[in-house]
C-alpha cells in the first residue's frame, strides 16, 4: 500500500488520526470543507504535539517530523496519490455519501476507501463508493493517539485482501484490532451506547442524580469514567446520532433514545465541546449540572 494516507474531516477524530498516522512515519493529506479549516486543524495538531514535548513524552525532533508529514489540502485532487483514504466526517450518512461520491473519482486503482463511522452500516455505504470491494469500516476511538483499539468492519462486498491490508495498516499504528461483522454499532458502540442511553433514562426518571449514577458505574462496575461523563466526552449529539442509527436500522424499541438526551441536544448542551452537558466545564473541573 502506498504510504500516503488521506483523511477527510479535520475535526477531533480526523486530527487525531492524522497525528497518529504521521507519528508512525506515513505521509498524511488532511482535508476538510476548506483549506482554512484544514490549516487550523494542522495548527491544533502542532499544539497537541507541543504539549507532549512539554510533558517529556516525545522529543522535539519527533514532534517536528510528525507535523512535517501532515499536509493540509483544500480539495480532493491530491488524494489520487494516496493508498488509503479515510473518511472521518460527522456521523451523518448524507454527508458521508456526498464525500464518497466526490472523492471516488480520485481513488487510485489499488487504493482503499475507509470510513471511520461508529455505527452506520458499511455494506450500505459501500454503494456510494466506486468499488465496494475496496470499501471498509475503520473505526478509531477518541482520543486516537491514546486509545489502543481500532475496529475493522468489512461489508458484504469487501474483498478479503482489503480486510487484510486494512488490518495490517491498523496494526502498524501500534493498535489492537477487533474484527466486527457489519451489524449496526459494530461491537463497542452496540454495547456502549445502550448503556449510556439507559443511564440517561435513569437520570431523566430521577432514579438517581448525575454524581450517583457515575459513581455507581465507576465503583460498582470498575469503569474509569461514569456513563454520563463519558457521554459528555463523546459528545451528546454524537451519542444521539449513533443510538438513532441503531434504532432506525433495527427498529428495536430497546434502542429508542432517552427523551432527556434529545432535549440536551436540542438545547445545544453537547458536552465538553460546548462547555456544558451533564457536567459544566466552564471552570476546568467538571461539575454536575443537575
Amino acid at each position: 500500500m502506498n504510504t500516503t494516507v488521506a483523511i477527510i474531516g479535520a475535526g477531533q477524530m480526523g486530527s487525531g488520526i492524522a497525528q497518529t498516522v504521521a507519528a508512525h512515519g506515513m505521509d498524511v493529506l488532511l482535508a476538510d470543507v476548506s483549506l482554512d479549516v484544514a490549516e487550523k486543524a494542522h495548527a491544533g495538531i502542532d499544539k497537541a504535539l507541543g504539549k507532549l514535548v512539554g510533558k517529556g513524552k516525545i522529543e522535539i525532533a519527533d514532534a517536528e517530523a510528525t507535523l512535517g508529514r501532515i499536509v493540509p489540502i483544500g480539495d480532493y485532487a491530491p488524494m489520487s496519490d494516496a493508498g488509503l483514504i479515510i473518511e472521518a466526517a460527522t456521523e451523518k450518512e448524507e454527508i458521508k455519501k456526498a464525500i464518497f461520491q466526490k472523492v471516488g473519482d480520485m481513488l487510485a486503482a489499488d487504493a482503499i476507501m475507509a470510513s471511520n463511522t461508529s455505527s452506520i452500516p458499511i455494506t450500505r455505504m459501500a454503494n456510494y463508493a466506486p468499488d465496494p470491494a475496496r470499501f471498509i469500516g475503520l473505526h478509531f476511538f477518541n482520543p486516537v493517539p491514546v486509545m489502543k483499539l481500532i475496529e475493522v468492519i468489512p461489508g458484504l462486498a469487501t474483498a478479503q485482501m482489503t480486510t487484510d491490508r486494512t488490518t495490517a495498516f491498523a496494526e502498524s499504528l501500534g493498535k489492537e484490532v477487533v474484527l466486527s461483522q457489519d451489524e449496526p454499532g459494530f461491537v463497542v458502540n452496540r454495547i456502549l451506547l445502550p448503556m449510556i442511553n439507559e443511564a440517561i433514562f435513569v437520570l431523566g426518571q430521577s432514579t438517581a442524580d448525575i454524581e450517583d449514577i457515575d459513581k455507581g458505574c465507576r465503583l460498582g462496575l470498575n469503569h474509569p469514567m461514569g456513563p454520563l461523563q463519558l457521554a459528555d466526552f463523546v459528545g451528546l449529539d454524537t451519542c444521539l446520532d449513533i443510538i438513532m442509527v441503531l434504532y432506525k436500522t433495527t427498529r428495536d424499541a430497546k434502542y429508542r433514545p432517552a427523551p432527556l438526551l434529545v432535549k440536551y441536544v436540542e438545547a445545544g448542551w453537547l458536552g465538553r465541546k460546548t462547555g456544558r452537558g451533564f457536567y459544566d466545564y466552564s471552570n476546568g473541573e467538571p461539575v454536575p449540572t443537575r
